[in-house]
């Protein structure tokens, strides 16, 4: 019988659990823990997943201090902004949303981020950490998978993971991530030969190409 892994429901409790410690902590904080989402142009689906964020963070009361700056803006002025983020001491994490304008290359605004307040774990210095297998910041989305497949008690120890997709925001942390979780990991995409063959020796395949319907019924 299939198992259902349902990510709303798990993000439902995380949320209730993160309320609680946030509530209970107030005191000896003195102010609640802030998230800066930095937007940058008007991308349609960016504006629904930082809206999102926005929410998720009012109902567990984390404060939003992010800023949402025009397409046009050049990178010096989106720098800035990082810089003054990184010294805001009511800031504890930043977030770039991706993808940027074109124009704006997002390596070197990624790499101005403080690594400790790096919220996406997209900073090389937390990539390497990763890596090393050494505490740090994780990228959200693979972090997320690897929540959802615990919360749904999937061993992954000495199984065979497949990873459809290579990004830097997602597939590389995901295989990272999964090979620390002792799986055996192989990583394919778009110009991987005979993709549905490699899938089909997976126990477990995650899927994060950006590209619909990559993998068929075979």
């Amino acid at each position: 019988m299939a198992q259902r892994l349902d990510g709303r429901q798990l993000a439902a409790a995380l949320e209730e659990r993160l309320e609680r410690v946030v509530a209970e902590r107030l005191a000896q904080a003195g102010r609640p823990p802030g998230l800066a989402v930095l937007r940058v142009g008007d991308d349609p689906a960016s504006g629904v997943y930082v809206a999102n964020k926005e929410k998720a963070c009012s109902r567990i009361g984390i404060t939003n201090l992010g800023a949402h700056l025009p397409a046009e803006t050049p990178a010096a002025e989106v720098l800035s902004t990082i810089q003054r983020l990184n010294a805001d001491p009511a800031v504890d994490g930043i977030l770039l949303q991706l993808p940027l304008p074109e124009g704006l290359d997002e390596g070197p605004l990624l790499a101005a981020i403080d690594p400790e307040k790096d919220a996406d774990g997209l900073h090389t210095l937390n990539l390497g950490r990763l890596l090393k297998g050494e505490p740090g910041p994780r990228s959200c989305t693979p972090a997320g998978v690897m929540a959802l497949l615990a919360a749904g008690g999937v061993e992954l120890s000495g199984k065979r993971a497949v990873v459809v997709g290579r990004s830097i925001l997602v597939g590389q942390p995901m295989a990272l991530m999964l090979q620390a979780a002792n799986a055996t990991v192989s990583i394919g995409h778009s110009r991987t030969k005979d993709l549905a063959e490699l899938t089909r020796q997976a126990d477990v395949l995650v899927v994060a190409a950006g590209r619909p319907r990559m993998i068929g019924a075979e």
